[in-house]
């Protein structure tokens, strides 16, 4: 499958329910998550509960569809995923390595929406989430990515 996308947004947040921050650029840690993220730290809401979610991933499709088909506007800050892409088939990519910048990631399972999202922002997401809730990943190389960086296949 070739595709060629873009990173358009980096967020993290320090402990589970915090407000995310945005970032320009980030590291990402093999076998951890992204630096001073509440997932690599274990400070994560659901870091409790083993799972695949060293960086997370939803794409900006998925936001455009949320608002234009449901009137909601979910803001890349808001959704609390890692990593906003453009034109990159994340539903597509579960088991399948691929590169952000310098780094390469694994998909391991799609994301599925949670009423702890509905709750935290006092938004109707769970409903139109489903299906599309983005992909959570494994950092099988890690290194800098930077906003703007090029999504690329590598399993083709």
């Amino acid at each position: 499958m070739k595709f060629e996308g873009q990173l358009l947004s980096i967020h993290i947040a320090a402990t589970g329910g915090e407000a995310m921050t945005e970032l320009g650029e980030a590291t990402l840690i093999e076998g951890v998550g992204i630096e001073g993220d509440r997932y690599a730290t274990g400070r994560g809401y659901y870091s409790d509960r083993p799972d695949i979610r060293e960086v997370t991933l939803i794409d900006e499709e998925t936001l455009i569809a949320i608002e234009r088909d449901h009137g909601i506007e979910l803001l890349p800050a808001e959704h609390r995923r890692n990593l906003t892409t453009r034109d990159v088939p994340l539903n597509h990519l579960v088991g399948r390595r691929f590169k952000i910048g310098e780094t390469i990631l694994e998909g391991g399972r799609l994301n599925v929406p949670c009423k702890y999202l509905q709750t935290l922002l006092n938004k109707k997401v769970f409903v139109p989430l489903l299906n599309r809730s983005g992909l959570n990943c494994r950092i099988i190389e890690g290194g800098k990515i930077f906003c703007g960086d090029l999504i690329t296949d590598i399993d083709h």
